[in-house]
Formats: structure tokens, sequence, C-alpha cells
């Protein structure tokens, strides 16, 4: 996100900088504007275990994002895919569906998702493809 900031004006607590860099449509497609003037990515972080969400929560970035787009579980899937698609996963599929449909219902014209997730581990692999399969 550091880069997506830099290249349209904005500061790492979603502040604009340079009004002139956020002019063109990509703008609105990756950030959105809360009442306050603050711009928010358009993006939902998800892990089954806190730990690497947390250090987003705590690093350079942690006004970037809003808490609520931030969604973990309490344990991880021990780099198991099925632990993460039938088991530990299947606790946090429905509070992230709910998200995402917001998410999308916040959208005037949605035309698609970009999905980032490993092909390892429990989360990555089997939370992911629980996620897509719904």
């Amino acid at each position: 996100w550091e880069l997506y900031t830099l290249e349209h004006g904005l500061s790492p607590d979603g502040r604009v900088t340079d009004p002139a860099a956020n002019t063109d449509q990509g703008f609105s497609t990756f950030f959105s504007e809360t009442g306050s003037g603050k711009h928010v990515p358009r993006s939902l972080y998800i892990d089954l275990e806190p730990g690497v969400v947390d250090e987003v929560k705590t690093g350079p970035y942690r006004s970037l994002f809003h808490p609520e787009t931030m969604i973990t579980g309490k344990e991880d899937a021990a780099n198991n895919y099925a632990r993460g698609h039938y088991t530990v996963g299947k606790e946090l599929i429905d509070p992230v569906m709910d998200k995402l449909r917001r998410l999308a219902d916040n959208c005037s014209g949605l035309q698609g998702f970009f999905v980032f997730h490993s092909f390892g581990g429990g989360t990555g692999s089997g939370f992911g493809a629980l996620l897509l399969e719904r």
C-alpha cells in the first residue's frame, strides 16, 4: 500500500497530500473517502491467526486501514489445508462473506475482485479455496 499511496498522493494516514495525483477514475477503484475526508483502501485482510494482521495494525500504515477490514481468527491452521478449509476456516467464513458483501455493496460499479493469497499454509490454500468456493 505504500506504492498505492505514493501514486495517488496520499499520506500514510489516508490524507490527500497531492490533489493533482487523485483526479483519475482509478483512484476510486482502490480507495473510498470517509466522512472526515480520509481515504481508506477498498480491501479486506483475512488471516486465521492474528499475528501478521497485528503487524499491519502497528506498522507505519496503521492509520490507513479501517479496523473492520482486518479480520482474524483465534488460531492458525498450522500450515494444514484441511484445517484452513474444513475446521478453523469454517468458523471465519460467514463473517468474511458478510464483510465482503458490504464492501461490494458500497461500490457504484463493481467489476471484479483482486484476490491475493498464498498457495501454501492453511490460510492461503485451505481458507483461500473455501473463500473462492463461496
